[in-house]
């Protein structure tokens, strides 16, 4: 019997590439048809053939309070009924800069966009624009939005700028790209030791996760912020995904190194299409109207994803227990998660920070982008497969995070403990 997910997938597939309208929802690396989903709460979704998953995605990140929680709904409805989008300024707007600009001491001023990928290659202007140099600095393996200079590989090597990674990116929009690698110093101070004059910023994700989960090694980051400092060039933290996740102050506060500037996406709109870059008032102050470095965005700021962001900020702020709760949480189960893999004697690794996680099939301790490839995507699919099977919502893709929310139940995590030992004991 086809199911309504397999069937709007075929329709799908004709008029939308691949059927997605975002590669990481395909499930090309795994197989099968993606599921198509019809709501969500708490920490669950529900596609559109009945069937129930308890969610490790929360929509890459955001939903860390839990789908459909009653007070961002509840402001999100009030702000719809007052209109959906003015093209003009509001009070929501405000209350939302002041909101972020108090909960993270590193940002001074701070300017709405409307995606994570729109507010790094803002940033990345930005410090351009401060430096007047060109050159940037990027780790293989982090991914900082698809705008044409970041999709870049490593080339030939660590002293050979980077080449387009795409087709449709003209090779000039990647030749003022350095590639480093990530957890690795000497890499950085390779680049600065023969160009450092010309390099406007270093660009990271102080938590590397979008190549499954790799923390940052000690002095890492704080290295990334001496040498910034020694060349007077900019440090940019992409908190895509950690910021105001890892606590009130994301990773910074967690690793308590200071950016210059730092990029946050739907994680400040409750999940809502939304985007910000901020940091310090000598760099902000050169943004549009501002100053020269122009960018502009006639949604960004919108009404209704202000409300949603200023609900759920405002919730994290008033309570920061929740933090404590929910990285108690993610050491409780990914521990578990690695001690379920040493007692069946699999070649794996459980990487994780708070509430990042992930699992990789490989023998190897995953440091940087080279350790991550070597884990075994077949084995990855086949158990990714065997536990949506089963009612658990995972990224179909090896190199993707695990995200919990203070909606997962210790029950709910215990059962995909148990689902995963079943999975184990099987091969």
């Amino acid at each position: 019997m086809i199911t309504r997910s397999e069937t709007l997938f075929q329709e799908a597939v004709e008029v939308i590439p691949g059927g997605v309208n975002s590669p990481v929802r395909a499930f090309g690396s795994i197989g099968g048809t993606p599921r198509f989903i019809q709501s969500a709460k708490g920490a669950c979704l529900y596609d559109e053939d009945g069937n129930c998953y308890i969610d490790f995605i929360g929509s890459w990140g955001p939903m860390i309070l839990g789908h459909s929680h009653e007070k961002v709904v509840e402001s999100v409805v009030e702000a719809c009924r007052h209109g959906l989008s003015f093209g003009a300024a509001t009070a929501a707007e405000v209350e939302m800069a002041k909101l972020v600009c108090g909960m993270v001491p590193s940002i001074e001023m701070v300017r709405m966009v409307n995606s994570g990928t729109e507010a790094v290659m803002s940033a990345i202007r930005a410090a351009r624009g401060f430096t007047r140099r060109d050159k940037i600095v990027k780790f293989t393996g982090c991914y900082h939005g698809h705008s044409d200079g970041l999709l870049v590989h490593a080339g030939s090597g660590a002293m050979t700028a980077g080449m387009p990674d795409s087709l449709g990116v003209p090779a000039g929009c990647a030749k003022d790209t350095l590639l480093a690698e990530y957890n690795n110093l000497d890499s950085v101070k390779m680049h600065f030791g023969r160009c450092g004059e010309e390099i406007a910023a270093v660009i990271v994700e102080p938590v590397a996760a979008n190549m499954g989960v790799v923390p940052p090694a000690p002095g890492f980051l704080e290295g990334l912020r001496e040498i910034c400092d020694t060349y007077h060039a900019v440090l940019i933290f992409d908190e895509v995904i950690t910021g105001f996740r890892l606590g009130v102050d994301g990773a910074q506060g967690y690793y308590q190194v200071t950016p210059d500037l730092t990029t946050f996406g739907k994680i400040i709109g409750g999940g809502m299409p939304v985007g910000a870059y901020g940091g310090k008032r000598e760099i902000m102050e050169l943004v549009a109207p501002l100053g020269g470095v122009y960018q502009a965005g006639t949604l960004s700021g919108n009404p209704v994803a202000m409300a949603a962001g200023i609900a759920q900020l405002t919730l994290l702020k008033e309570y920061p227990e929740y933090y404590h709760d929910l990285n108690k949480k993610g050491d409780w189960f990914y521990g578990k998660i690695e001690q379920l893999v040493k007692d069946a004697g699999m070649p794996c690794q459980v990487n994780h920070v708070g509430s990042l996680g992930c699992l990789y099939f490989t023998d190897q301790q995953v440091i940087n982008y080279e350790t991550a490839k070597t884990s075994d995507t077949q084995a990855f699919a086949q158990y990714c497969n065997y536990m949506i099977g089963h009612g658990f919502y995972l990224a179909p893709a090896q190199f993707e995070a695990m995200f919990l929310s203070l909606a997962h139940t210790d029950e709910m995590l215990e059962k995909a403990i148990l689902c995963m030992k079943d999975y184990f004991e099987r091969l």
